[in-house]
């Protein structure tokens, strides 16, 4: 798959492309049915299969702090789709420039003559261009007069429930991971780079792998069963807490804290992926070290009973 970092570096497609766009945030099973329906398509037409996604997911730029908690950053989404039927992913820089272009405009320029689309789909509740006023009657309009088609992502239902990024976000926000790992089509994980924290842990008898989520809202919060993956090609098991470190210092940015079992490998500098399996308990404010020590003895007699459930 190739990855094309905004719209400066998109060299036109000369003989076209089928195309999806949206945010594609977790790339659910609901996106997934998505790809492989444009796979399809592409293979039939012979073109390549296009995904066009935005940084920051347009929520973000508009409402700042306040928009919904993002299930993956953009290199995980890269990771998934690099996993799926995509030839091209292009990432376009969502910024004042951009949510200012007209609709008419992002067709012409971008999709017409950057792209040369020749079948879209798209959600029939997709609004673009400056004010929204792109929809998906507009681009019918549009492929009629340019020569492409477009047809509707549909949604996929499991059971009676629409899988969707804010269903997965309810899961996760509640404590249901096993919810949410269904509507995912697998279990929700997060990837980073290891980093030195204040290495309080081990002075307390449990040394953490840091994380930074580099947001100020995450999808998950509290004390949790793991695994970690990324190391010596093994799953190793542990404990994370995801949060603000109330009883430490206290943050504005939410960090993810992970201690391995049975490990005393330096890690630091290496890209791993922390896979939740279990919620332990929310994330309190402890009166004192010795408190918040205590109760980690219990969380992680509790983690490493849950591990053994699961091998029983």
């Amino acid at each position: 798959m190739r990855l094309i970092r905004g719209l400066s570096q998109l060299e036109p497609f000369k003989n076209g492309c089928v195309l999806t766009i949206g945010n594609f945030d977790g790339v659910h099973l609901g996106h997934r049915v998505v790809i492989d329906k444009l796979a399809e398509r592409g293979k039939a037409l012979g073109l390549p299969v296009v995904v066009m996604i935005f940084e920051p997911q347009p929520l973000e730029y508009f409402l700042a702090d306040n928009a919904p908690s993002r299930l993956m950053r953009l290199r995980e989404k890269v990771l998934q789709f690099n996993q799926l039927p995509v030839d091209d992913l292009l990432v376009v820089r969502f910024n004042r420039d951009f949510a200012n272009v007209d609709a008419e405009q992002f067709i012409d320029q971008v999709l017409i003559k950057k792209l040369h689309i020749k079948h879209l789909v798209i959600g029939d509740d997709f609004h673009f261009g400056k004010a929204r006023r792109g929809n998906f009657a507009l681009l019918k309009d549009k492929g009629l007069e340019y020569g492409f088609t477009v047809e509707d992502t549909g949604s996929f239902q499991l059971g009676e429930l629409r899988v969707s990024s804010t269903l997965i976000r309810d899961a996760l926000c509640s404590g249901d991971l096993p919810h949410a790992e269904q509507l995912l089509g697998q279990c929700y994980s997060v990837c980073g780079r290891v980093v030195h924290g204040d290495k309080l842990g081990r002075t307390i008898g449990y040394p953490t792998a840091n994380i930074r989520m580099f947001r100020k809202n995450a999808p998950v919060d509290g004390v949790f069963a793991v695994t970690m993956t990324g190391i010596d090609n093994k799953e190793f098991q542990g404990i994370a807490n995801v949060g603000t470190r109330p009883t430490v210092n206290g943050s504005s940015k939410v960090i993810l804290e992970t201690h391995l079992f049975d490990f005393d490998k330096d890690i630091y500098g290496r890209y791993v992926q922390v896979h939740f399996k279990q919620k332990i308990r929310d994330e309190i404010r402890f009166p004192s070290l010795e408190h918040l020590k205590a109760q980690i003895v219990k969380d992680v007699a509790e983690t490493k009973k849950i591990f053994a459930e699961f091998v029983s």
